[in-house]
């Protein structure tokens, strides 16, 4: 098992940490294996479960102190056959996905690499829409201390990099980042990846324990407002705004009830332009009601550094490349042959309004035209 690093542990050695990720790789295949084999074998009854008002009850897992986008959908009045349950909240993309694909969930959402490679362990699943990325206010990036010698990604052969956790988004990134480099596979390995909690991640790489960390949102800019911290590079300096992840159904459930989640897809991606073209303070005045609201026992600390949609396209549309470059990825790396998939055998935007043909591209979220705001 990968080990986390903490506030005043004792730092892991090299040969701990890439023992340890080549372990995490492992495991996360075998994982997918299994989750591929579990969802075979999940509910032959895929209908949907249907309330008392007749609506298509979707469960699904939330985030703490954050709302998603179904989740504003569903109170901005998006949906119409669709009624959303939480069941809890997930700790992160692989759980979500997995979840989904083994009907604990209905629907859920991680980094499209990881799906790529889900879907490539056998898991019967497509995406329908993209949910959260980066753009010039919203991404993720990697910082060293003010007045480190690390400048390049040949100066982190040897050096150590804090990330949230293994096989995900940060280590594509990084992989990528030191790729372009000019870096060989070996130099690449020489690099130690630490597992660190965000909550501590400043906190680690101030005390000298990683010579990197990746930092987003909230703790970010928290970060940076206490001033002392340099960024080596960012998830924008390699992609520009790019959205990461979608949102996954399982294929059987999308071919039985396909009205629930052409509902599901048009009111999330209404949700989400309703987020691209409305005022921030407008948006985080509804989400602090949303929080408040629900009852979930959560505070809406968070609320207040939220800075956009993160994702560029009107409503979620999922794009080729957002698919295709992981996917290429995978194959350069050797986890995936090349040829065995397409962005197409991966996603589909056929049940969003502003692809299919229901709203132009430029419409707001009733399809009136609108201005995206500031």
């Amino acid at each position: 098992m990968p080990r986390t690093l903490r506030p005043h542990a004792h730092h892991p050695s090299r040969a701990t940490i890439r023992a340890a990720a080549r372990t995490a790789a492992r495991a996360a295949l075998a994982a997918g294996l299994g989750v591929a084999l579990v969802a075979c074998s999940a509910a032959s009854a895929e209908e949907a479960a249907v309330n008392e008002s007749g609506k298509a009850v979707l469960r699904y897992d939330g985030s703490v102190g954050q709302v998603t986008f179904p989740e504003l959908a569903a109170d901005l009045g998006y949906f119409e056959q669709v009624e959303l349950e939480w069941v809890g909240d997930s700790t992160g993309g692989p759980q979500s996905i997995q979840a989904a694909a083994t009907g604990s969930t209905d629907f859920g959402g991680a980094f499209n690499g990881a799906i790529v490679k889900l879907k490539a362990s056998g898991s019967p699943i497509t995406s329908v829409i993209s949910y959260y990325g980066s753009d010039e206010l919203s991404y993720g990036g990697f910082y060293t201390v003010e007045g480190s010698p690390i400048t390049e990604p040949r100066d982190l052969v040897g050096k150590s990099i804090g990330v949230n956790t293994l096989g995900a988004q940060s280590e594509f990134i990084i992989r990528e980042w030191l790729t372009r480099g000019g870096l060989s596979a070996d130099e690449i390995d020489q690099v130690e990846l630490v597992v660190v909690p965000p909550v501590n991640a400043e906190q680690v790489l101030r005390e000298g324990q990683v010579d990197v960390v990746g930092l987003s949102r909230v703790f970010q800019d928290k970060a940076l407002e206490r001033g002392g911290i340099t960024q080596l590079f960012s998830e924008t300096s390699l992609y520009g705004n790019f959205s990461y992840g979608t949102y996954i159904f399982r294929d059987e459930y999308i071919e039985k009830n396909p009205e629930v989640v052409e509902d599901f897809v048009q009111g999330t991606a209404r949700a989400i332009r309703w987020v691209q073209t409305t005022p921030v303070e407008e948006v985080r005045a509804r989400y602090t009601s949303i929080i408040e609201g629900r009852g979930r026992g959560e505070n809406t600390d968070l609320v207040p550094y939220w800075k956009s949609a993160s994702i560029t396209a009107p409503g979620g549309v999922i794009a080729d490349e957002e698919i295709s470059t992981w996917i290429d990825w995978l194959v350069r790396e050797g986890e995936l042959d090349k040829g065995r998939f397409s962005p197409d055998d991966i996603f589909t935007n056929e049940y969003n309004p502003y692809a299919n043909g229901t709203y132009p591209q430029d419409a707001g979220p009733d399809g009136e035209p609108v201005e995206v705001a500031p």
